[in-house]
């Protein structure tokens, strides 16, 4: 046989041999591979039948200290800032033109309704009140006879009626005189004390001209401007008190809320009337009003529990059923040192009084109540 046919076929049977045994290697790792494999599914799936016989692992609960608070009726306040002033304020004033011929008191005296505080020069006036009465008396004799004759038919009624009026002018003119020699003397008219006297001795005043002031402060009024938000919580009568500046502290009772409000502020007038016998308190001192209003359900708890939800409102975190916190927008009634009294919150809560800031809204906890144990 030809060689090169020999050197072909041995060739040709190589080739077919390395073949053969690539395909077999292949078959034999894919076997191994799928084996592996199906060991593999196998052992997973053994490993997952394992976890679910497993109990599964609850997740942890944050834990807060709750403290229960009840609801207690609290007499709201309204503040409002002022100042004293005067129950009544007049300006006594001349009457009739004249002289002053005598002074009664000084600035700063006390007075009674009634006393004299300046007495005019009379005068002519006396003189002139004789001569009214003179003709006061002539008036009567000419209508007493014309009466007389009016009946005898001797008088018309017409000469009577006129009779009449002449006397009646007679006494019209006395009554005028005697009102003159009255105020000639300028008297008080209420209890009150001088401020601001201005007549002398020697000199003149015409009718009108400004004499002395007088100043009733018996019983003081302590009045401020109250808000149109806040004027419909109080009323006429309501109770309130007064804090002066100067250190004292009086009580009293609403007689005046203004009915129309302050155009440039919008505000209210309101007048606290006080007691002031024995006249100590003074006219023009700043004051703040403290006007009690109707009592409403609060409650007083420490402005350390305060926070604020995501949206910046401020308010209170609570423990509600099923530990699920729960927050209230609360609205701070009054703030003192000893704590803050608030509006908003259920009559009975359990407010959150550790680790509020670090739970939120609609997240289940677990609650501990607090104790005076626990705090120390």
């Amino acid at each position: 046989m030809n060689r090169s046919i020999i050197i072909a076929v041995i060739i040709a049977i190589a080739v077919v041999a390395w073949i053969a045994s690539g395909q077999m290697d292949q078959f034999k790792g894919s076997t191994g591979n799928d084996a592996a494999a199906a060991t593999e599914k196998d052992g997973v799936s053994a490993l997952a039948s394992s976890d679910a016989d497993k109990p599964k692992k609850k997740r942890k609960l944050a834990g807060v200290r709750i403290q229960t608070f009840t609801a207690q009726p609290r007499e709201q306040e309204v503040i409002v800032h002022g100042k004293t002033e005067a129950f009544r304020v007049v300006k006594l004033k001349a009457e009739i033109s004249g002289r002053v011929k005598k002074v009664h008191v000084e600035d700063g005296d006390r007075v009674k309704a009634g006393d004299p505080i300046v007495s005019f020069d009379v005068k002519d006036n006396k003189a002139k009140l004789q001569e009214a009465e003179a003709l006061v008396r002539q008036r009567q004799i000419e209508y007493k006879a014309s009466k007389a004759l009016n009946k005898k038919g001797f008088s018309s009624n017409t000469t009577l009626a006129s009779a009449k009026a002449l006397l009646d002018s007679a006494h019209a003119q006395a009554t005028g005189m005697r009102i003159r020699l009255d105020d000639l003397l300028v008297t008080a008219p209420f209890d009150g004390y001088i401020e601001h006297r201005k007549a002398e001795v020697g000199d003149f005043f015409k009718d009108g001209n400004e004499i002395t002031t007088i100043i009733d402060s018996n019983p003081l009024l302590v009045t401020g401007q109250i808000s149109e938000l806040q004027v419909n919580s109080i009323e006429v009568g309501g109770e309130g008190t007064a804090k002066l500046v100067t250190g004292e502290e009086v009580s009293g009772k609403i007689t005046f809320i203004s009915n129309m409000a302050e155009a440039a502020t919008r505000t209210f007038k309101i007048e606290l009337e006080v007691p002031n016998e024995d006249n100590k308190l003074r006219n023009g001192v700043t004051a703040e009003i403290n006007i009690k209003t109707k009592s409403v359900d609060a409650h007083f708890i420490s402005p350390a529990l305060l926070t604020l939800d995501d949206a910046g409102i401020l308010g209170l975190r609570a423990v509600g059923d099923d530990d699920i916190v729960v927050f209230y927008p609360i609205k701070i009634l009054a703030d003192t040192s000893e704590g803050v009294w608030v509006a908003g919150l259920p009559e009975t809560v359990n407010l959150i009084v550790v680790g509020q800031d670090f739970v939120r809204e609609g997240v289940q906890v677990k609650p501990d109540f607090y104790t005076a144990e626990a705090s120390q």
